[in-house]
């Protein structure tokens, strides 16, 4: 269920300004976006497991969160950031 580093590397030479910048809302949010993706096809299979299911909710307050601050800061960036992870608003 975790990523591995080589997922987590890859999410932030994709979209962070260079490879340590892994503080960067657009990092922090695919790689929210990754994990919340990985708890749904869990919780497909396990549909009784409670505790999964709040730590995925907890997730998904941090990305609307983070989603929240970036489209105050840049709109723009928000818009394309949503368009290419999938989340609709």
């Amino acid at each position: 269920m975790a990523l591995s580093k080589e997922e987590k590397l890859d999410l932030v030479k994709k979209y962070g300004k260079d490879e340590k910048d892994t503080g960067s809302t657009k990092v922090q949010i695919a790689i929210l976006t990754v994990r919340i993706n990985n708890l749904t096809e869990h919780l497909k299979k396990h549909i009784h497991d409670g505790h999964t299911r709040r730590g995925m909710f907890c997730l998904i307050g941090k990305r609307r969160g983070l989603l929240d601050y970036l489209s105050k800061s840049d709109y723009e960036g928000y818009v394309a950031l949503c368009k290419e992870l999938g989340i609709r608003k």
